[in-house]
């Protein structure tokens, strides 16, 4: 008898659940996919117990008819893709049509769908004993999914706790609707209503509704394209971070996604701005025709591989780096007004309507909505691009005059717009950080060193080592072979200090060897930034009138005057009329 066999549908199915459907999130995220390639324009979703118990997605799609319906739990069964050629030119989120039938098999499910002519009712439980009933002729469909691994209970044993399950899908369901602000999202857990967005195609609105206001104002609209691809969405002020990179949504044609090539793009352009323990927030769709894309790579659909890597990385570099560079960075320590959430919803619904109608009368700060604030940035930062430049106007920072010292710390200045806190030692550290990096990047003169390091290697890493000799001593590195799987290095370039700088060669050799791509500006940035620190005055170090005159004057000198090197800030400011409201001198 032959010893292989072809598997069996629903054993098939509960194999393919294990890659496709994970945790309760996993379902969620393919129904919803579901119910956007529909066409749907409002989609609810609704948890027991974070989804374990009950999951229901109820959409006003497109439905099927019943055929369709019964058929959509086959394995393999889509309408999405026909032919070889249409796997590469995806445009919709769903087509391996693995879906339903591996969420099938794991749990019950029953579908109710309409095309708006026939209803159907479809009943299946643990894959199998498939019932069909006529149905109501509610257009759309809602699927509801139960016992999810009742069947499996070694997968149900491993579920994380329902805080944990919940916040997988509440983080899922806030990317979607920043991804689709046109589609109104709802989403409840135990008939708490967890989102809620209008679909109004207000991507800011959105943002707020997730983030809240504060968030909402720190944000920065962004948008570019070059040949390849077009990206627009929001970024936001350094200020406003995150302790994880979950704060970084991005998203190509509509599809979330989690590539860790464009996320670590991202973080490098905030360097120097935020500390790196911290993430800044985004919200970046990229617009890229679908064959320049690979999205079959993974059964979660979440990963994806750009085939011109290098001219997206490019684009949002650029669009990024530059959008910080016009800002204005230092952090206001400003009263708070005392409005409620539904006075702030009613402020950027005013503001939405007047957009419409394009009024252009002028609007206090405090009653503006967040898409005048931002416009009115806009239009303000391009006045100021056309305007005659001064030796004033090309420093990011007014002059400030130096009033005193507290804690032997931070530095106390003002000017006509308001008081400013400066801490003396971040200052230091971003001015001699920007000399210091700037002549390791002119000056490259190789230093001789007086005992060469001699560093072994295996035979797989001196192979790699060996064959970017070349590499490496276009670096200013003096390196060759110095008997088997060993190197010596005779001299290395000015920038690495003397007291480091057998540590820094042997980083540098473990990265080639380590076959990984070494980044010359970002070790350059760190040898940088370690030199500026020891370089630069500390907390508790005496300086003088003149000196903190110096120190200022030069801080406004900075390309970046805002935050030192490791991304801590130099300098924050209370406004005039921060402290005009502090003291009551001003009620508006």
């Amino acid at each position: 008898m032959s010893k292989i066999q072809v598997m069996d549908e629903i054993l098939a199915n509960k194999i393919a659940a294990g890659e496709v459907v994970e945790k309760t999130m996993n379902v969620v995220k393919e129904l919803v996919e579901n119910s956007i390639d529909a066409g749907s324009d409002e989609i609810e979703i609704s948890l027991v117990d974070s989804g374990v118990k009950e999951i229901i997605v109820k959409d006003n799609g497109s439905g099927m008819e019943e055929q369709d319906a019964k058929m959509a739990f086959s394995r393999h069964a889509t309408s999405k893709l026909k032919n070889l050629d249409d796997l590469f030119y995806i445009e919709s989120l769903g087509f391996r049509g693995e879906a339903l039938p591996s969420i099938a098999s794991v749990s019950n499910v029953t579908l109710k769908t309409s095309d708006g002519t026939t209803g159907t009712l479809v009943k299946i439980y643990g894959g199998k004993d498939m019932e069909v009933e006529r149905s109501d002729l509610q257009k759309g469909t809602t699927i509801t999914v139960s016992d999810l691994f009742y069947n499996t209970p070694v997968r149900l044993k491993y579920l994380k706790n329902l805080y944990i399950e919940l916040s997988n899908i509440v983080d899922y369901v806030n990317k979607m609707a920043l991804s689709y602000p046109n589609i109104k999202f709802t989403l409840k857990n135990n008939d708490k209503t967890l989102l809620q967005t209008d679909g109004s195609g207000d991507l800011l609105k959105v943002i707020y509704e997730i983030y809240g206001v504060d968030i909402t104002k720190k944000m920065i609209p962004i948008s570019g394209e070059n040949d390849d691809y077009y990206i627009s969405g929001y970024m936001s002020y350094p200020e406003a971070t995150k302790s994880n990179r979950n704060s970084i949504t991005t998203l190509v044609n509509g599809r979330i996604i989690k590539n860790n090539e464009l996320n670590k793009i991202i973080t490098e352009c905030y360097h120097t701005y935020i500390p790196k323990d911290k993430f800044p927030i985004i919200v970046m769709n990229i617009d890229v025709d679908p064959i320049l894309i690979d999205i079959n790579i993974h059964p979660t659909k979440m990963d994806i591989k750009f085939s011109k890597m290098d001219t997206l990385k490019e684009l949002v570099t650029k669009l990024l780096e530059e959008n910080l560079k016009n800002l204005t960075l230092i952090p206001t320590v400003s009263v708070r007004d005392n409005y409620s959430v539904s006075e702030v919803k009613e402020q950027i619904k005013k503001s939405t309507e007047e957009n419409k109608i394009e009024q252009q009368e002028e609007i206090k700060y405090e009653n503006i909505s967040l898409d005048f604030y931002i416009q009115e940035q806009q239009e303000k930062s391009l006045s100021e691009e056309t305007e005659e430049p001064t030796e004033e106007s090309t420093y990011r920072i007014k002059e400030m005059t130096p009033k005193g010292i507290v804690y032997l710390t931070y530095i106390i200045a003002e000017n006509e717009d308001g008081m400013y806190i400066i801490d003396q030692h971040a200052a230091a550290e971003r001015i001699n950080y920007e000399k210091v990096l700037k002549s390791l990047k002119e000056n490259v003169i190789p230093v001789d060193l007086l005992i060469p390091i001699k560093i072994e290697l295996t035979t797989p890493e001196f192979l790699i080592v060996k064959e970017n000799f070349d590499l490496i001593k276009s670096y200013g590195f003096d390196i060759e072979e110095f008997g088997l799987n060993t190197v010596i290095i005779r001299s290395h370039p000015n920038w690495i200090m003397d007291d480091v700088a057998e540590e820094c060669i042997r980083k540098v050799i473990d990265i080639f060897a380590e076959n990984k791509k070494f980044d010359f500006d970002l070790f350059v940035w760190r040898m940088a930034s370690t030199m500026a620190c020891r370089m630069s005055i500390k907390a508790n170090d005496y300086i003088s009138y003149d000196d903190q005159v110096y120190l200022l004057n030069e801080l406004r000198k900075c390309e970046n005057p805002f935050t030192c090197p490791h991304g801590r800030p130099t300098i924050i400011t209370y406004t005039k009329l921060d402290l005009e409201k502090l003291f009551k001198r001003s009620l508006d």
